[in-house]
């Protein structure tokens, strides 16, 4: 190894066992307090995380669904300022974790949440966009299955092709509390991309052609962690883009969308015990 790598490694290294060793979190008091760091990139102790966590990509938005919908609600990790949260919905503990953009960073999360915090079921809730004739901005899609570019779940899965679906009861306590809820939702395939400014223009047609709803960049990546360790996992996204056509929703749209695919989650958490 060239020394100049090697001491970059070295001080990388030891900068994240600083950071677990000496890790401090900001509660809701804004007070900090030592914890004990269980994970590489979360500094909250164990326990600290309910078995269910909504994942948004945002941390911003993970704090606008800790203050807006979860009872006693707590920040539990700070890492990075990737913020994480926990209380209860309807009496039941759920918790609240950011996870970054794209299948690298969520991945991180996943894996963590799982084998160092015992998470037993990942819902994550973001935006997408969509080139599907069908499918209208706001709309909500559930997402039954993932599609994807990225070459991470052939690495995973031995160099064969792997299919990246959600746990079927999630889709069918989603779909349940979509009816109930009265949105406009669509269930199938999602495609994760992993560029966002991606040069092939064409492929906007191709995911019309084979009836794919949407266009994110995690899901193909969530599904098949959930998949090897024995959890539940699935994807709710709003359609906040029309990508053919160029148009996006306002910052008002986007948030009204917003809460209400949040609402639906969080339902398909109260319904899946």
């Amino acid at each position: 190894m060239d020394s100049r790598v090697k001491q970059f490694h070295n001080l990388f290294a030891g900068g994240h066992q600083m950071q677990s060793a000496c890790g401090k979190i900001s509660g809701s008091s804004g007070e900090f307090r030592n914890k004990f760091v269980a994970s590489k990139h979360m500094n909250a102790a164990p326990g600290d995380f309910a078995e269910t966590v909504l994942m948004p990509g945002d941390p911003l938005r993970a704090q606008y669904i800790a203050d807006s919908y979860i009872d006693g609600a707590k920040r539990v990790t700070d890492v990075r300022n990737m913020w994480g949260f926990t209380g209860e919905y309807k009496g039941k503990p759920v918790s609240v974790m950011a996870h970054g953009m794209g299948i690298p960073s969520v991945s991180i999360y996943c894996t963590e949440l799982i084998t160092e915090y015992g998470v037993k079921r990942l819902i994550r809730v973001g935006s997408c966009g969509t080139s599907h004739p069908k499918v209208k901005m706001r709309d909500i899609i559930i997402a039954a299955g993932a599609s994807t570019n990225s070459l991470v779940n052939r690495t995973r899965f031995g160099g064969y092709d792997f299919a990246a679906l959600a746990t079927y009861s999630l889709v069918h306590n989603a779909v349940e509390a979509a009816r109930k809820q009265g949105v406009s939702y669509h269930v199938g395939n999602i495609f994760s991309e992993d560029l966002f400014y991606s040069p092939n223009a064409e492929i906007w047609d191709l995911m019309a052609k084979y009836d794919v709803l949407g266009v994110e960049m995690e899901a193909a990546g969530i599904y098949p962690i959930a998949a090897e360790h024995g959890v539940e996992a699935l994807a709710i996204c709003t359609v906040s883009d029309d990508i053919p056509n160029d148009k996006a929703l306002s910052t008002d749209e986007r948030q009204t969308s917003f809460d209400e695919m949040i609402t639906v989650a969080l339902e398909t958490v109260h319904r899946s015990g």
